[in-house]
């Protein structure tokens, strides 16, 4: 089992399949057409940025998005409170470095505005996103604290969440692809 060290930007559960992106993860260009184009039942919200060839045309909406960090748009905040508000975001978003503040208030007002909240943290580490690949099953809990502890582990089940830890768990079950390129 392997144990990254996080931070808790907006507390809660998912469990998701993991779509990871190596480089900058601009917000507004993922989610634009998505939030624009598509029919309002159509939830799979495909990546829209061509520049990200990691998650380009994959689907974001109900995933477990890993990435560096965002970039681009200042409009990155309201984007993400907009994907959530229509159902359309991400299970949760897992920081590999920390979070900027547009992105950590579109996660906090989607927290605060609706009646469930899109888990968000940050500061796992670069060997995080080296260790966590697309297609990834992610099931994870986090508490309120400034730190949290991240399990993760592709060797099988490893059971139920130790749910009275002040702290955070994130386990990854296997590793077979998903999503095809």
């Amino acid at each position: 089992m392997k144990t990254f060290k996080g931070r808790p930007v907006v507390p809660g559960t998912a469990e998701a399949i993991a779509l990871v992106s190596h480089g900058g993860f601009n917000t507004l260009a993922s989610f634009q057409n998505a939030l624009q184009f598509d029919k309002e039942e159509d939830k799979t919200a495909k990546c829209g940025d061509q520049n990200n060839p990691d998650i380009y045309k994959m689907p974001m909406g109900g995933s477990a998005l890993c990435l560096p960090q965002t970039i681009g748009s200042t409009r990155g905040g309201m984007v993400l409170y907009c994907a959530k508000v229509l159902d359309k975001c991400p299970a949760c978003m897992l920081f590999s470095e920390h979070i900027d503040s547009l992105a950590a208030a579109g996660a906090i007002l989607g927290a605060v505005w609706t009646d469930t909240p899109m888990p968000t943290v940050d500061c796992l580490g670069e060997e995080f996103l080296n260790t966590v690949k697309t297609g990834d099953k992610i099931k994870g809990y986090t508490a309120k604290g400034n730190k949290s502890l991240f399990f993760i582990s592709c060797k099988g089940d490893l059971g139920s969440f130790n749910t009275d830890a002040e702290g955070t768990e994130l386990y990854i079950f296997h590793r077979h692809p998903v999503y095809a390129h």
